[in-house]
């Protein structure tokens, strides 16, 4: 049976919140908060990353979503505004990779002047980072959070899978930092076998940096991406590599509900980050909402149904 979406298009009848409730905010049937909501702008990427969009799915066959099913700027906008009305304070672009839909500044701008105070920003993998970078700050971006997996460029190539080079990631890092979209974070998934051997070189490389380095544990997100609990290295021991090479430690949340534990060298060249999703599960905490590419929401990253 094929799925229904209510598109948004359709329902310009619907009432649009006035005044955020601050006595009781948005939550979801578990009474958790809703204080981020990430917006998925497109399905499409240019990456085939091995954990994520891997070619044997991903194909040059592959279905995505048809022009006429994706929500278009307007329709995000108001979205996002009944979510600010409603007390969501902080707004993350995503896709597929966000860069690739067209006129993205556009709708930046656009969520910029209809979200006053709040904390706009936006995951990439980078690849058209250095390009974009001085717009996209001029759009009204806060800040960005890149993926890179390796700093080894046949690891990176390797996964990613569309032979990328690392150093043009890298330079859209320092084009990110020189507009100032900071405090730059860097997303590392670790995977066993595959690049966990090179987290302590990671880490080396951006401490003193003023970015910050999140490792991730290698996590399920369906049935694409041939995951085995084998393949996961436990936060723990990340967190006890880097603290060998660079002793560290712990330092309280920014604000409740971050993913992130957080760890503090302690000769102050900055910190690091980890997300342990699947060694400690932090859905009890969970402030997050998605927005899917074509008008669905999820209150869980990983479910298969809006």
């Amino acid at each position: 049976m094929p799925k229904t979406v209510i598109r948004l298009a359709d329902a310009r009848s619907l009432p649009i919140p006035r005044r955020a409730t601050t006595e009781a905010p948005l939550a979801d049937a578990r009474g958790r908060a809703l204080h981020d909501l990430r917006i998925s702008v497109t399905d499409r990427c240019n990456f085939r990353c091995t954990y994520c969009m891997p070619k044997e799915v991903f194909g040059a066959d592959y279905p995505f979503l048809p022009h006429g099913e994706v929500l278009t700027f307007e329709e995000i906008v108001r979205v996002a505004r009944a979510f600010h009305t409603l007390g969501t304070r902080k707004f993350r672009l995503t896709g597929g990779e966000p860069l690739i839909r067209k006129d993205i500044e556009k709708l930046i701008a656009q969520l910029r002047e209809a979200l006053p105070g709040a904390d706009l920003t936006l995951t990439t993998n980078g690849s058209a980072l250095q390009a974009k970078a001085a717009a996209l700050k001029a759009a009204g971006l806060d800040r960005v959070t890149v993926s890179l997996d390796s700093l080894d460029d046949a690891t990176f190539r390797a996964m990613n899978d569309v032979d990328f080079p690392v150093a043009r990631v890298l330079e859209g890092i320092e084009a990110a930092a020189a507009a100032g979209l900071a405090p730059l974070k860097v997303n590392v998934v670790v995977k066993r076998g595959v690049n966990d051997a090179q987290v302590v070189d990671v880490a080396r490389h951006f401490r003193g940096s003023g970015h910050i380095v999140r490792f991730i544990e290698f996590m399920d997100v369906g049935s694409t991406n041939q995951w085995r609990m084998e393949d996961v290295v436990p936060s723990a021991q990340v967190v006890d590599r880097i603290s060998k090479a660079f002793p560290a430690e712990p330092v309280d949340a920014n604000y409740a509900g971050e993913v992130a534990e957080r760890w503090r060298y302690r000769d102050g060249q900055g910190e690091f980050g980890v997300i342990s999703s699947v060694t400690h599960a932090f859905c009890g905490t969970c402030t997050r909402a998605r927005l899917s590419t074509d008008g669905q929401l999820f209150t869980c990253l990983f479910a298969q149904r809006g």
